[in-house]
């Protein structure tokens, strides 16, 4: 279990000496009416075994639970993500001692476990529920970039019956719309992301839309396999891969461009010699257009490593759409496939 800052607040993965806090803040009927599986009065020995069970899910993978805890060491409450089996999505689910509540903790644990989860776990989108009474926990998950996708009813054992809920949805778009909106467009230098626009033409002025431009790199090893990093927590699109590059400085060529690219995000050097064209993409955002040239390179000097915190892989061009990616590399793949 990682540990994770959210503000003045840590996220750090659940102990048995929790039991008692948790036992405590949870047995209050104003939090415990809002939780959908406990019930009321909660016996401490409960606490104990869901303590336990979260160690056994963060070890085979299942679910993460965090403990929110101040700069003291006092725990506030809980976040946790259980993954969904058999798909590429996971649920959320916090609460907050009732002396916590309206001090914006559980948005930002919530926001801070998502961007963690979509970064480095195998997910694409994280679902939530709340009960319909419950308007803080709907106002949370709005927040944070979660949208409600419909209506539905769960058992709440505390309340002894069917609570009417909502329930939400949210994906890699949603929290990097969050983003953008609290950063007031700033920029992005990914190979596919959101970035700094170029200079517009008085056309694209008109239309409102932005023209990027970016350059990648297929990095072709003597195996023939292909170089992929993962885009890291804190980018848009985190989590997903893609081929390294970035954007293109106004006064740069795509060559100088990519050279610079390689060796900030890699630590490799790469001549222009070295650069072959291949093939080249064009993806429509909703708000701005991507035109993105991809070159060949196999030779180079140094050893790939992320430098920007970002996961490498060395793939086979047959098991590249196990990848996810950004929807500007995806057209690559099968060029890439037919090459290699």
């Amino acid at each position: 279990m990682p540990v994770l800052k959210a503000g003045a607040w840590t996220l750090r993965g659940l102990l048995p000496e929790d039991a008692n806090a948790i036992h405590r803040q949870v047995n209050d009927w104003n939090v415990i009416r809002m939780l959908s599986r406990l019930p009321f009065p909660y016996p401490h020995e409960l606490a104990e075994e869901w303590i336990a069970s979260t160690v056994k899910q963060a070890e085979d993978g299942s679910g993460y639970h965090f403990a929110i805890t101040d700069q003291d060491g006092a725990l506030a409450g809980c976040v946790g993500l259980t993954l969904v089996p058999g798909t590429r999505r996971a649920s959320l689910g916090y609460w907050l001692g009732r002396r916590h509540w309206g001090r914006g903790i559980a948005s930002l644990a919530a926001d801070r476990i998502c961007r963690w989860a979509l970064a480095n776990l195998p997910l694409d989108a994280l679902e939530a529920k709340a009960a319909q009474d419950n308007a803080a926990s709907c106002a949370v998950l709005r927040r944070v970039g979660f949208r409600q996708t419909g209506t539905g009813t769960l058992p709440f054992m505390a309340r002894g019956g069917e609570i009417p809920v909502f329930t939400f949805e949210a994906g890699r778009a949603d929290f990097d719309s969050v983003r953008e909106a609290a950063e007031q467009g700033g920029s992005d230098a990914g190979a596919a992301g959101v970035m700094q626009p170029v200079p517009q033409p008085a056309s694209a002025a008109v239309s409102g839309r932005r023209l990027m431009l970016v350059v990648a790199a297929a990095l072709i090893d003597s195996d023939g396999r292909i170089l992929l990093a993962r885009r890291p927590e804190g980018k848009s699109l985190a989590g997903l891969w893609e081929f390294p590059g970035g954007k293109i400085e106004p006064g740069e060529s795509p060559e100088a461009a990519l050279i610079r690219e390689l060796h900030e995000e890699l630590g490799i050097d790469v001549t222009r010699a070295c650069l072959a064209p291949f093939t080249f993409v064009s993806h429509a955002y909703e708000k701005s257009d991507l035109l993105m040239p991809l070159y060949l390179c196999r030779r180079w000097h140094g050893t790939p490593e992320g430098r920007e915190g970002q996961a490498l892989a060395w793939v086979a061009a047959g098991d590249l759409e196990r990848y996810p990616m950004p929807p500007a590399d995806l057209p690559l793949i099968p060029f890439l496939r037919d090459l290699l």
